[in-house]
């Protein structure tokens, strides 16, 4: 399946909505408390306004004023503009964390044992907590994108003795629903519920009018890589997070 970033990357952007956003441009600045690299960079699909150097120092000076790192998510096929990977480099940036962006068909099979809400209720947010390995702020700056995702979403628990064992969440927007927040609890790990959290979000976006599914893997993540496979995902294009190696940065 071929899919232009070009339009799939805003909908993922508005799909996973950052506390701070502002446009340079093409540029599309995020940023939150640092954690999650989606929410905490600067994303480069066109061009930015004036002069891509001063754009570069205006973009620095956002991320510093907050008490963050600067980091610039450049995607393979839209990004802008084009030298954008050899101007950083003469910064002293590295690209890191390739990630995958995966799509497949809006198809899945319901579960009666997935509950599902509008929002993420006080289970799902301690179950989301006590899933983040005891990164308690980077699972709190999650959970609160996660309750800024645009309606229509839902967000699924999958029941296992009356207590939530794995969840996950989705986010509809026209024929695209975009999946996130994917957690098993460590002592249920590799018994197929991720595979059954997803059928079920997959099918109640079916039901939302969603077609295609879209989501975002690190390219390391090789188990996760197989699961979405086996049900229809395919590798659709990749980014890279490009950050400053410079303390000055910091």
């Amino acid at each position: 399946m071929i899919i232009d970033p070009a339009v799939l990357e805003p909908v993922s952007d508005r799909a996973w909505p950052a506390r701070d956003q502002v446009r340079l441009g093409g540029w599309r600045l995020n940023a939150a408390d640092g954690w999650s690299m989606r929410t905490n960079a600067c994303w480069t699909l066109a061009d930015p306004e004036g002069d891509p150097e001063a754009a570069l120092d205006a973009v620095e000076a956002w991320y510093q004023t907050r008490g963050l790192r600067p980091r610039f998510k450049l995607t393979d096929g839209a990004t802008a503009p084009a030298d954008l990977p050899d101007r950083l480099t003469r910064r002293g940036y590295a690209a890191t964390k390739p990630t995958l962006v995966m799509v497949g068909p809006a198809d899945g099979r319901s579960d009666p044992d997935v509950q599902l809400s509008r929002q993420p209720d006080a289970r799902f947010e301690a179950v989301f907590t006590a899933s983040a390995g005891g990164n308690r702020a980077d699972a709190r700056e999650r959970l609160e994108t996660l309750a800024r995702i645009p309606a229509p979403a839902r967000f699924g628990g999958l029941l296992i003795d009356g207590e939530t064992a794995a969840l996950g969440a989705c986010a509809v927007e026209g024929d695209w629903v975009g999946l996130f927040g994917m957690r098993t609890l460590a002592d249920h790990r590799r018994k197929g519920l991720a595979r059954r959290i997803l059928g079920a979000l997959l099918a109640e976006a079916s039901g939302l009018g969603a077609r295609q599914a879209y989501l975002q893997v690190e390219a390391d993540n090789a188990s996760a890589i197989a699961l979405y496979q086996t049900a229809g995902f395919q590798t659709a294009y990749r980014y890279h997070y490009w950050v400053s190696k410079s303390p000055s940065s910091a």
